[in-house]
Order: C-alpha cells, then structure tokens, then sequence
C-alpha cells in the first residue's frame, strides 16, 4: 500500500466511524444481522466513563478544559480476526458495542459495501436531513437588516 492508500483508508474508516458513532441502537442493530452480532467476542468489555472535553477560543486559541462528556466504548474482535473498535456520546454501552461490530465488518472488503449502503449511507442522509431542517427552521426566522441613505447629503 502507498502512503495515499493508507491515507484515504483512514478518511474512509474515520467517515464509516462517525456514521457508527451517530447511528441511533435501531439504526444498528437493523444493519447488523444476528450472525455477526453472535459472532462478536469482547476484547474488553463495554464501558461508560468520561472523558475530558477541550475547547479552542476562536479555534486556534490556547487551550481550555470546557468540561466532561459521558462517552461508552467497545472494542470487539469477530471470528475472522477483525477487530472492531467504537466510541460514542452518552452511556449506552449496547449501542456502543453494535457500533464496534460495524466497524469490524466494515474492515472486511466482502462486507464493507453492504454496510456502507445499510448503514453509512443512510445515517449520513439522515444526519443531512436533520441539518437541512434546522437551516430551514432558522432561515424561517432571519430578519434582513439594511442601511438606509438619508436624503441629504
């Protein structure tokens, strides 16, 4: 594999990751046949915990702890020897699971284009629904202020 290779992997597992990570417990465990899920042996087991989360005033200021977020993670390994690991936002350490099973069989390239259409695809349409409503709704209240001349000069 050449460093592009590897790189664009990387974007395209980051990309099916955050899908995972976003994909509601349903979402999952429709995508995801009971097979697979049978199949899933813990590497650890799923746990809920927090984390530290960062913020950047402006974005590229100094660097401040904003506060702690409650994330569950998961780390599974299936029969093939792939190896599937999640996070995700809140304490639901089923989903969180679901989620490493995904990412383990979207590592599998038989597996991946299904998963993708099944689950990527569709949460991501999801997600860019939801935002496009929310423009809508905020666009619905803009006000349009301008500058008006006086007359005299």
């Amino acid at each position: 594999m050449t460093g592009s290779d590897i790189d664009s992997d990387a974007t395209a597992r980051r990309r099916a990751m955050a899908a995972f990570a976003a994909a509601t417990p349903a979402e999952l465990a429709v995508a995801l046949d009971a097979d697979a899920i049978a199949q899933a042996r813990d590497l650890r087991p799923a746990a809920a915990g927090l984390v530290m989360v960062r913020g950047r005033i402006g974005g590229d200021g100094p660097a401040f702890n904003l506060g702690e977020a409650t994330v569950a993670r998961a780390s599974v390994r299936l029969d093939g020897g792939r190896t599937g690991h999640a996070y995700r936002l809140g304490r639901d350490t089923d989903a969180a699971r679901l989620a490493a099973i995904a990412d383990a069989l979207w590592q599998d390239p038989a597996r991946r284009p299904a998963i993708e259409a099944a689950l990527v695809t569709a949460v991501e349409a999801r997600l860019a629904a939801a935002d496009e409503a929310a423009s809508r709704r905020a666009a619905a209240t803009r006000v349009d202020f301008f500058t008006m001349v006086r007359g005299e000069d």
